[in-house]
């Protein structure tokens, strides 16, 4: 019975939004997985809540018009899908990107929402942005397009409503630029967006928040095997502010970071990845990674980002975008020794990769449990500017260590309740799935 619940659902879902298949893979990973949890709660069957949980609560799509700096008007479109507020305010990020259209916005939104039921924390998932690409444009013409975006967006969200935050070419200099006009077309200084300057608002430890708590999410899985971080190969895709802090943490604790990468290709330093000099060429100059490869000797660069799970190494962090790490990819890793898998991405491992990790037994943390903690500090930077307070970093990182600790506990313990100790895809998808259902069937077909 709960396998034709789950495929009369994707069914319909596909029927009625052909064409997203981002947002279609993730919703047949979910339902797939939780056809167990169906059989222990048939309630869910009879109230049709996957029915009800795979369609957004809203979805907004806007046109952007701004002008660049030689007067030219342009064009771009905005969305903003709210997915699912059972548990609390919208919450999920917006990404500024060539790539976006509806359904990867959806799949985002999607994941969110199963993503915040992790952290225990009173937030529903959403997910927006635009197809407007930042890189090239002078801050100006960043500045125009993020009032351009906000002056339409600025009457969907809401501290109490939706609380955006940053995502792919959302920084802050972007989430600065967008919490002006808010609060310019508002007449209000409120804890609206996150990610925000510690000095107006922001938390200290939120840039650091989804790196550090993959790793904190990953020491817990090494632990579970009997090992550490210390004398770890360690390979990170991306470059940004969840691979750059990833590799800090895991350093740390005693991880050889060999290979980083961006969307043109990937260097492998045999020696380890010099962070300031990765630091200073992707955060401070917001240039190419070749950058790197030109200033640090005996450092390989190869074009083609793909490349860069051929490298060898004990633990592998996907930390760059979706579908990143493929079949061929994983099977290559697996022969390479590859022991750990940790997704610092929203679902960067097609269905075929993830399939080969758990087969050939590596541990493998799907994405909504292990980069969860970025969405957790933001919640962290609400409740302080909900109470017109201030903590210190380590105040905001151990109550960071404390909810990555919690999900991974979470995540173990509904996947050994369903006779599956080792799945942390199905203990993830489980334990959020089940908060999120109570939570409907609490408050009524709404």
């Amino acid at each position: 019975m709960p396998s034709t619940v789950v495929e009369d659902t994707m069914a319909a879902l596909t029927a009625r939004d052909p064409g997203e298949t981002e947002f279609h893979q993730a919703a047949r990973e979910v339902l797939d997985s939780i056809s167990v949890v169906l059989e222990k709660y048939p309630e869910c069957v009879n109230a049709r809540i996957l029915d009800r949980l795979v369609e957004p609560d809203r979805q907004v799509m806007f046109r952007v018009a701004w002008l660049d700096d030689e007067g030219v008007p342009r064009v771009n479109r905005g969305f903003r899908v709210q997915f699912n507020n059972m548990l609390g305010p919208y919450k999920g990020g917006l990404r500024f990107h060539s790539s976006v259209r509806l359904g990867i916005i959806k799949f985002l939104a999607f994941e969110q929402v199963f993503k915040n039921a992790l952290t225990s924390l009173p937030m529903g998932g959403a997910k927006g942005g635009s197809d407007f690409d930042p890189h090239g444009k002078s801050d100006n013409e960043v500045m125009r397009f993020c009032q351009a975006f906000m002056s339409e967006l600025f009457r969907h969200i809401g501290h109490d409503t939706d609380v955006p935050a940053g995502d792919i070419g959302v920084g802050q200099r972007e989430i600065g630029y967008l919490f002006g006009q808010y609060k310019r077309l508002t007449n209000t200084f409120t804890g609206v967006l996150t990610g925000k300057g510690p000095q107006w608002g922001g938390s200290l430890a939120r840039t650091q928040a989804t790196g550090y708590g993959l790793v904190y999410f990953v020491t817990r899985m090494l632990s579970a095997r009997n090992a550490d971080w210390h004398g770890k190969t360690t390979v990170i895709s991306g470059s940004g502010n969840v691979a750059i802090y990833a590799a800090e943490k895991a350093m740390r604790f005693g991880a050889k970071v060999v290979a980083m990468s961006d969307s043109g290709g990937y260097v492998y330093d045999e020696a380890g990845i010099d962070l300031d000099l990765m630091r200073k060429v992707k955060e401070v100059r917001r240039e190419r990674i070749t950058a790197y490869a030109a200033e640090r000797k005996g450092v390989l660069y190869t074009p083609g980002c793909a490349g860069i799970w051929k490298v060898p190494c004990d633990v592998a962090l996907p930390c760059a975008t979706q579908n990143e790490l493929d079949g061929d990819a994983a099977s290559q890793l697996v022969a390479n020794g590859c022991k750990f898998v940790g997704e610092g991405a929203n679902m960067p491992c097609t269905p075929e990769a993830v399939h080969t990790f758990q087969s050939s037994g590596v541990a493998f943390a799907p994405g909504k449990a292990a980069n969860a903690g970025g969405v957790a500090t933001s919640l962290l930077e609400m409740a302080q500017n909900s109470g017109r307070l201030y903590w210190t970093f380590d105040e905001v990182d151990n109550r960071l260590h404390g909810i990555m600790n919690s999900i991974y506990d979470q995540c173990t313990a509904a996947a050994s309740d369903f006779g599956r100790p080792d799945d942390l895809v199905l203990g993830a998808n489980a334990a959020g799935f089940v908060k999120i259902a109570r939570a409907m069937l609490a408050q009524g077909v709404v």
